[in-house]
């Protein structure tokens, strides 16, 4: 009897082969996607403005709603960087750029620490680049009192979602990951985007004063930055993920078994832009987002690989604690079990 091919050893490294014949985009529907988000996005931005002289809070409700087009275009930025939305680079970084001043994501800067991302994915010995910071029931156990109750504090949902979220796009993507070691092409992409942002906030202010800055730009980029925080969460953070030691590890198994395949209704899933495909669009990052459809059409199995449903993507965010020994993700109050037990003295 043949194997099961969602269980075969070579599953990962034979899937990277065979999604190669989506990669390449399609140039008029790359435009396409492009249009109908930048245009809406453009036009729900200025109702906002226009709104501020009947209410406020109508002004603040289209700038929420007007969030859905900042995720969307984030995606395509997110792709460019990928090489994947244009065939060609020069289009990629272009379009990347200059999205990258609405989302206050600076390109190159992000696309460097998002290829680390993808070539460390679920390997426990090279975290800390692109990723939620994740630490093992026995690592956790290790840490004094005091950093213990910083990680409970960092994976608290209300804070990770609610403050973190937020502070990082609006400050924290300001300057490189890692400053002091950061090189001159992650400094100029982040100077060159700050710059450029605050060319935009100025003559949004000059023009509109601080009700524009307030209740038409602040409120879509920070709902923008807690849902893209969500989501990127739920593409790694679930129970049944993959950790491995650096000897254990390989890219193509960590994609497909270190990523989820979050299930959105039809609306959410344009709006993120099959973003929620993840566990394809990390064995195969050149596949553009509007393809992937096509390879869950193709090859159903894959419908079945970490799948997570929205009701069920709500318990994920309870989950703060690689289990090493039942190779799963759980959170402080299943890991107690293990915690209490008698830390083992080596040097006894």
């Amino acid at each position: 009897m043949d194997p099961d091919p969602i269980k075969a050893p070579d599953t990962a490294q034979s899937w990277t082969r065979r999604l190669a014949a989506y990669r390449t985009p399609i140039p008029s529907r790359s435009r396409f996607e492009l249009a109908v988000t930048a245009l809406p996005f453009a036009i729900i931005f200025a109702l906002s403005w226009w709104s501020l002289a009947i209410s406020p809070w109508l002004s603040v409700g289209l700038s929420l709603i007007n969030a859905a087009f900042v995720i969307r275009l984030f995606v395509i930025q997110h792709d460019c960087g990928h090489g994947a939305f244009f065939a060609s680079r020069f289009w990629n970084g272009w379009c990347g750029r200059i999205i990258g001043v609405l989302t206050l994501t600076p390109y190159g800067m992000w696309k460097q620490n998002h290829a680390l991302h993808h070539a460390t994915t679920g390997n426990l010995d090279q975290r800390g680049t692109g990723d939620i910071p994740t630490l093992t029931i026995e690592e956790y156990r290790a840490k004094p009192l005091i950093a213990r109750i910083g990680y409970r504090l960092l994976r608290n949902p209300v804070i990770l979602f609610g403050v973190i979220a937020a502070f990082n796009f609006l400050i924290w993507n300001r300057v490189p990951p890692n400053p002091l070691n950061a090189r001159r092409g992650e400094w100029k992409s982040a100077l060159g985007n700050d710059a450029a942002v605050i060319v935009l906030l100025g003559l949004l202010y000059s023009l509109g004063g601080v009700p524009v800055l307030i209740c038409v730009y602040l409120p879509m980029m920070v709902l923008a930055s807690i849902v893209g925080t969500w989501l990127f969460y739920v593409q790694h953070q679930f129970e049944e993920t993959s950790w491995d030691q650096d000897t254990d590890w390989t890219v193509q198994d960590a994609a497909f078994h270190g990523s989820s395949f979050y299930v959105l209704p039809p609306v959410l899933t344009w709006i993120t832009a099959n973003i929620g495909a993840h566990h394809i669009h990390h064995l195969a990052s050149r596949i553009p987002f509007y393809r992937l459809p096509e390879v869950l059409r193709d090859h159903g199995e894959l419908n079945q690989i970490g799948r997570i449903t929205i009701r069920e993507s709500l318990g994920c965010a309870r989950l703060a604690l690689w289990d090493e020994s039942e190779r799963r993700l759980v959170s402080f109050r299943d890991a107690r079990k293990v915690l209490t037990e008698p830390h083992p003295n080596p040097a006894r």
